[in-house]
This record gives C-alpha cells, structure tokens and sequence, in this order.
C-alpha cells in the first residue's frame, strides 16, 4: 500500500497529521467536487493541489501559492520507462490499419 503524503509549504506533515489531513480532503471533495480552492481555505492555505511522487499520492499546500484549476495529479519525477507510451508502439496493427510492412513481389 502506498503512503498518503502531504507536504505544506516544503516541509511534509507526520504520517498522523498526513493521513488526518487526507481524509479532511477527501470529505471536503465528496461534498464539493473540484473545489481545492475551498478546501484550501479551510486549512488555512492559499492553495492545495494533488500530485504523484514515486507512486504516493502527495497533497501539495501552499499558504502563498495560486490555487490552480483541479486536473489529473502530476508525477513529480520522471520515471524510467521500458518503452514507449505509445499505444501503438506495443504491437498489432498501426492505427492506420495497415500493418506496417510492403509486400514484395
């Protein structure tokens, strides 16, 4: 199981005060879809935004910061990849249906 994070203003939050935090989060979004703006106001923030870092989620605060619109939490760090995130690049045919190769008469 992956850690819930929480980093406000750099400094990261105990594994208590994390998961506390998280679940006023979660709650908060429940009744307020997308609403980080509100929810940061409610702790005390400027703005509060999800993220990925090495695979744990990770609730970024900021008692400075502009809130920013709620999208698909970014991972912080690139990670190594065995390939192509390509869809195409993983077999079968090409999206153009043909399958790639000239037959030689």
């Amino acid at each position: 199981m992956s850690a819930l994070k929480v980093q406000i203003d750099g400094t990261p939050l105990g594994d208590d005060e994390a998961r506390a935090f998280w679940k006023r989060f979660s709650d908060h979004m429940e009744e307020h879809k997308g609403d980080l703006a509100g929810f940061a106001k409610s702790e005390g923030l400027a703005s509060v935004r999800p993220e990925m870092d090495a695979g744990n989620a990770v609730l970024v605060g900021s008692r400075s910061g502009t809130q920013q619109p709620y999208v698909v939490a970014p991972k912080r760090a690139p990670h190594a990849s065995s390939g192509s995130s390509d869809p195409r690049s993983k077999g079968g045919r090409p999206a153009n249906g043909k399958n790639g190769s000239k037959k030689r008469r």
